[in-house]
């Protein structure tokens, strides 16, 4: 599934594995600030 997200607009809920294995879910930084970095395939140019 592919959405766009434009400036300033909330980020939809999402979890995911970290490097050590453990769950990270956005819910769990609610109150901080949080910088998402997004990039179309790692490996590759650009």
């Amino acid at each position: 599934m592919t959405s766009t997200l434009t400036v300033g607009q909330a980020a939809p809920q999402f979890s995911l594995e970290a490097g050590d294995g453990t769950r990270v879910t956005l819910a769990s930084f609610r109150g901080r600030k949080v910088v998402l970095y997004f990039y179309p395939r790692d490996n590759t140019p650009g």
